[in-house]
């Protein structure tokens, strides 16, 4: 273990913005991190393919023994048989919030969505977990380069980063302090990245560089100190990284700032914002418009009172709401947003009635409800995060209720539940984000 508090290299510098010239006209939400290296990824899953398949049975039988083997997964033996006939393409990693010793989960994702336990898993964090759900979204993410996992530990006030191997086994490489108490959400843009500080009393965001060789270094004059009753509940880049917005599920605003060349922030004129509202939750911006920001409204009172917000985040930060939002969702707290990768459909996890309502966005960002397909296990009530494979075929969901993640097929707007999902997570696990490769 390697702790960050240690005599460390010079900080890198810079803006984090450097990469920004080369990459495709497409600007893609850094909630999930992966579009920038999807290509080389791509390749590296097809030549890590070709490599099993030399191997023939013998590996695939090994590796389906090694799934049975793990811990506490009560479908690891119906994942092994289903890893015979599909390779593994990418994997799923969940931060377990473990009281104690904190750990992530992690799962090969097969060809077919099917999950089956990675060897060794769950993999040590250095931190501590809570051993309750965090009221977050963004727990747990991948850097754009795909060699590092970044995730919370709430119970110590920490962040970790984990080496992300090629077979997708994970090692600890530091532990740094959040800035602030109870740090719940992480937000990435090249080497910079943002944790949201929820903890009363110590509740604000606080900005990091991140050197190549994966520590975290603090930026001075970074933190941006919260009211102590704010709960931050969010926080992301847009796919630019020129703006950040923070929801506060406690005051019911939506902090809105644009990132300077140095990594800190300036507030938007007007910020924070009143949400269209209460308790503003998951938040997303649309990956074809770094400019259109999604919002949902998790606390609104009674049942099927739920709503998702639309807003156009300008040149300075200031958010405009777009057409009738908020769009009306028809269940119940509606907390984590995620959006597919050609922008048309955002669907959203619906905690307190357990389904995901699929929504159509247009082209100004207008929302049409879908329809909301049923979370299967326990009726669902208690799912949470949820994150979409690189190729947006599989929406993966984060079932802390039951420790299991959901696993549902993607076909434009709709959504179908695997026949062998949900997915055992590790003993002990109270699961807050999901990640996935």
């Amino acid at each position: 273990m390697v702790s960050n508090t240690t005599a460390a290299p010079k900080p890198p510098t810079g803006s984090g913005f450097a990469g920004r010239k080369g990459q495709q006209m497409k600007f893609v939400s850094h909630r999930r991190g992966r579009t920038a290296v999807r290509a080389r990824d791509a390749k590296r899953q097809a030549r890590h393919v070709l490599r099993r398949g030399r191997a023939g049975a013998l590996i695939l039988g090994l590796a389906a023994a090694g799934a049975i083997a793990v811990p506490a997964s009560a479908s690891a033996s119906t994942g092994a048989s289903r890893a015979d006939f599909s390779p593994v393409v990418g994997h799923v990693y969940v931060d377990d919030n473990t009281k104690g010793t904190n750990t992530i989960g992690a799962f090969n994702r097969h060809a077919d969505g099917s999950l089956t336990p990675e060897a060794r898993s769950p993999f040590v964090a250095g931190g501590t977990g809570t051993g309750t759900g965090l009221a977050d979204q963004g727990a747990i993410q991948i850097t754009p380069d795909g060699r590092f996992l970044i995730a919370v530990d709430a119970g110590s006030n920490q962040i970790s980063v984990l080496r992300i191997h090629f077979d997708g086994s994970l090692r600890l490489v530091s532990v740094i302090g959040s800035g602030g108490t109870l740090p719940d959400s992480v937000a990435v843009h090249g080497n910079l990245v943002y944790v949201a500080n929820s903890g009363n009393g110590g509740s604000n965001y606080t900005g990091f560089r991140l050197g190549f060789n994966g520590r975290l270094f603090p930026i001075p004059g970074s933190t941006v100190t919260l009211a102590a009753n704010a709960a931050p509940a969010d926080v992301l880049f847009n796919g630019t990284g020129t703006k950040l917005v923070g929801t506060e599920v406690g005051t019911s605003v939506i902090d809105s700032f644009t990132v300077g060349f140095d990594g800190r922030l300036t507030p938007a004129p007007g910020s924070p914002f009143p949400a269209q509202g209460l308790g503003p939750f998951g938040s997303e911006f649309r990956p074809t418009n770094p400019d259109q920001l999604f919002v949902s409204n998790a606390h609104n009172g009674g049942a099927g009172t739920g709503t998702i917000s639309a807003y156009t985040d300008s040149f300075n930060g200031t958010l405009t709401s777009i057409g009738a939002s908020p769009f009306a969702d028809d269940q119940t707290a509606p907390c984590w947003v995620e959006i597919t990768d050609n922008g048309q459909f955002l669907f959203t996890v619906n905690t307190g009635s357990g389904e995901i309502s699929r929504y159509q966005i247009a082209p100004d960002g207008t929302l049409t409800l879908l329809g909301s397909t049923p979370v299967g296990q326990t009726g669902g009530v208690g799912a949470v995060d949820a994150r979409l494979s690189p190729d947006g075929r599989f929406l993966y969901v984060d079932e802390s209720r039951i420790g299991k993640v959901g696993a549902f097929a993607v076909n434009g707007g709709n959504l179908t539940e695997l026949g062998a999902s949900p997915f055992a997570l590790p003993a002990g696990a109270t699961p807050a984000g999901i990640a996935a490769s």
